[in-house]
């Protein structure tokens, strides 16, 4: 697995892009914002196989989820075993700058309600085509945690997988220990599993969008952004392949 990190973040998609066709993906440019891509990998595979949609980088200032992306592609874990829907970078500009917004100052986790910015608009005119999945992971950081934790939407209440992916965390980072997070109690360590339904919500963060129209069962994961990069990293990836293995079994 190749560990090396690029140093300017506009080798991030070329550098994904080739992992992606290496592996099989289709590339999918479904939109473009101040002259950068958005992009879609997609990789199916003949006869039955579930489907299983990852994002990360809707968050600029939250670097180590596209690159935890990155790390999974190179090293092969996108494989055979489901048909891919990856969306590593949904928001360039502020990956570019640093920012938790996009470059016109919206904050694109909470305009999957009635999108203003475009690259919500293209980024859900392109869900729109794709079928619905059986699997969903959303990939962040936060800067307010002191440990790993996650959000659970599971209105079917199908099969957790939150304590595999709990469990796979505590191999890298600590969970976190509050009791309430982001205002909402947790039902498990470092597991929350919102009750309230979406509908009644102002604002649209794209795993509320995604539980609504496109899944039932959807994963949030959040590493604490104060830890080193390379150790966030590790975690996601840890967790996501947790998350697979626990999904496949």
């Amino acid at each position: 697995m190749n560990s090396a990190l690029p140093l300017d973040p506009a080798d991030f998609t070329p550098r994904f892009d080739a992992a992606a066709c290496q592996a099989g993906f289709k590339a999918e440019r479904y939109g473009e914002i101040h002259g950068y891509p958005l992009m879609a990998y997609r990789r199916r595979t003949a006869g039955p196989r579930p489907r299983v949609y990852v994002s990360s980088g809707i968050h600029g200032d939250e670097p180590a989820p596209p690159w935890a992306l990155l790390r999974l592609a190179e090293s092969g874990c996108f494989d055979h075993r489901c048909n891919w829907f990856v969306c590593p970078l949904l928001n360039p500009t502020g990956f570019t700058q640093g920012t938790r917004e996009n470059h016109a100052k919206i904050d694109l986790n909470r305009d999957y309600k009635g999108p203003l910015s475009t690259e919500v608009g293209d980024h859900i005119a392109w869900l729109r085509q794709q079928p619905n999945f059986d699997l969903i992971i959303c990939v962040h950081e936060d800067w307010e945690s002191q440990g790993f934790y996650l959000y659970e939407l599971n209105p079917a209440h199908r099969p957790t997988l939150a304590p595999a992916m709990i469990s796979a965390a505590q191999a890298h980072c600590a969970i976190e220990p509050a009791t309430v997070i982001d205002g909402r109690p947790v039902d498990e360590p470092g597991i929350i599993r919102p009750v309230s339904d979406p509908l009644l919500r102002v604002t649209w963060p794209e795993a509320i969008y995604l539980r609504q129209h496109h899944g039932s069962l959807t994963y949030t994961t959040e590493t604490p952004s104060a830890l080193p990069l390379e150790q966030r990293i590790a975690t996601h990836c840890t967790v996501l392949q947790a998350a697979l293995d626990e999904f496949l079994r």
